[in-house]
C-alpha cells in the first residue's frame, strides 16, 4: 500500500466510522434517548468516536469497528425494539452510503473514459481509487457489524428474537467473545492457510471448504466482493450508463 493509498483508506476509514456512530446516536434521540448527545457522542467529528484497533483493522481489512456510542434502552418506550433499531441504524447507513459510492464510482469511470485531458485523467483516477475504498469500507464495516455476535450490532438486532433470558447469558461472556472474533479475524487467515498446505486438505474441495471457515477475513471479503459487484453491475444497468 502506498502513501496515496494509504491516505485514502484512511479518510474512507473515518468517514465509515463516524457516520456509523452518528447513526447510532441520531437513531436514538429521535427514539427518546439523548445519552449520546449528553456525552457528546451525536457528533459528525471523527475523534469523538475512534478505537485506534477498530480503525487499524478498517484500513488492513476494509472492516472494523469504532468505539460504541453509549444508549440507555430504558429511555425507549420498547427497549428491547429501540436498541434493535438503534443497533441496525449503524450499519444501514454503511451500507446505502456503500451503494451511493459504487454509483459515483460508476459515474466517475464512465466521466473518465470521455476525457483525453491529462489533468482531468489524472483527478478521475484519484477520485476512482478514492472511491474503491470507500465503497468497499463502508460495505465491510456495514456487513462485519450484521455479525450475530457480542458486542456487535448483530447481536442487539436479534435480541428482539431471542428469549430475553438467553440473551442476557450471552451477553456475560461479550468481552470474551469480542477478543475471540478479534483472534479469529487476525490470526484465522494463518491457520486456514496452514490447513491449506496440508496436501489432503488442499486436494480434497469439501475439506478446503471446511478449512476456510478458519479465516473470517476471507469470509467476509467475499460478501464485500460479491455485494460490491452486485451494487457496480446494478447501477450499470441504468440506460445512461449503457
Amino acid at each position: 500500500m502506498n502513501f496515496t493509498q494509504l491516505i485514502f483508506s484512511a479518510l474512507a476509514a473515518l468517514i465509515a466510522l463516524t457516520i456509523h456512530e452518528y447513526a447510532h446516536g441520531y437513531a436514538a434521540y429521535k427514539l427518546g434517548d439523548n445519552t449520546a448527545m449528553a456525552m457528546g457522542r451525536l457528533s459528525l467529528n471523527p475523534i469523538h468516536h475512534l478505537d485506534p484497533l477498530g480503525v487499524l483493522c478498517m484500513i488492513l481489512f476494509h472492516f472494523g469497528w469504532a468505539k460504541p456510542v453509549p444508549i440507555n434502552p430504558r429511555n425507549f418506550d420498547n427497549p428491547r425494539k429501540g436498541f434493535a433499531i438503534t443497533a441496525l441504524a449503524g450499519p444501514a447507513t454503511n451500507i446505502v452510503a456503500g451503494f451511493i459510492g459504487t454509483f459515483l464510482y460508476v459515474l466517475c469511470f464512465n466521466l473518465f473514459k470521455q476525457t483525453n485531458n491529462s489533468l482531468l485523467n489524472a483527478i478521475c483516477e484519484n477520485t476512482l481509487l478514492f472511491l474503491v475504498y470507500f465503497f468497499s469500507i463502508n460495505i465491510g464495516l456495514g456487513i462485519f457489524n450484521l455479525l450475530p455476535i457480542p458486542p456487535f450490532d448483530g447481536s442487539r438486532i436479534i435480541n428482539v428474537l431471542l428469549p430475553e433470558k438467553w440473551y442476557f447469558k450471552i451477553m456475560k461472556y461479550e468481552r470474551y467473545i469480542y477478543w475471540g472474533v478479534i483472534a479469529w479475524l487476525l490470526l484465522g487467515q494463518y491457520v486456514y492457510y496452514g490447513l491449506l498446505s496440508i496436501p489432503l486438505v488442499a486436494s480434497n474441495n469439501a475439506l478446503s471448504s471446511i478449512a476456510k471457515i478458519f479465516s473470517l477475513s476471507d469470509i467476509i471479503s467475499d460478501i464485500i466482493n460479491s455485494i460490491t459487484y452486485g451494487m457496480i453491475r446494478l447501477w450499470t444497468l441504468l440506460p445512461f450508463f449503457k
